[in-house]
């Protein structure tokens, strides 16, 4: 059972949310531009979240994923400009593309060791994103990955990465230590 696309689209007086545990899927734009939303519950039985889904949930302030979910699409927590606590869980194994651009009220993050993709823009203008640790298996960073993130003063890329996409850390102003592998 999923959750259509599109189905809460636009709901501007939705305030909170319980996806039942029967739903495996989250469609693309199912939440999108909810604008109040405080407070979502992604049971464990859900799989896999769209493009889109919570994009622009700007009123949103945590979010856990749950064990269940593998990978979720572009876009699909982007906006949510009052989003200070994310917890992604070890079962995912690659983020979408500008999965969390714009997040401008996030300062911290750990990306779990079982990433080993991430998508370009994933991070970019997280203008209060101070730290964030890698995952040790991660194998590329994406283009444009941390552009804007104005915060941000240093960064390990651990070992495991082969290329770092174009302008992955363009307009970060506050760099002033970076560790590349050999």
């Amino acid at each position: 059972i999923s959750i259509g696309d599109y189905a809460f689209d636009g709901c501007t007086s939705l305030t909170a949310i319980m996806i039942p545990d029967i739903v495996t899927e989250i469609g693309e734009h199912a939440f999108y531009d909810c604008t109040n939303l405080t407070e979502i519950t992604i049971p464990d039985s859900v799989t896999s979240i769209g493009d889109d889904a919570f994009d622009n949930c700007t009123s949103l302030t945590s979010i856990t994923i749950p064990d269940s979910v593998t990978s979720f699409e572009g876009n699909a927590f982007s906006n949510l400009e009052n989003l200070t606590a994310i917890t992604i869980p070890d079962s995912v194994t690659s983020i979408g593309e500008s999965a969390f651009s714009g997040c401008t009220s996030l300062t911290k993050i750990a990306i779990p060791n079982s990433v080993t993709d991430i998508g370009g823009f994933v991070f970019s203008n997280c203008t209060n994103l101070e730290s964030i640790t890698l995952s040790d298996h991660l194998t590329s960073v994406g283009g444009y990955t941390f552009s804007g993130c104005t915060s941000l003063s240093a960064i390990t890329i651990p070992d495991s990465v082969t290329s770092i996409g174009q302008a992955a850390f363009s307009g970060c102003t506050s760099l002033t230590e970076i560790t590349i592998p050999n």
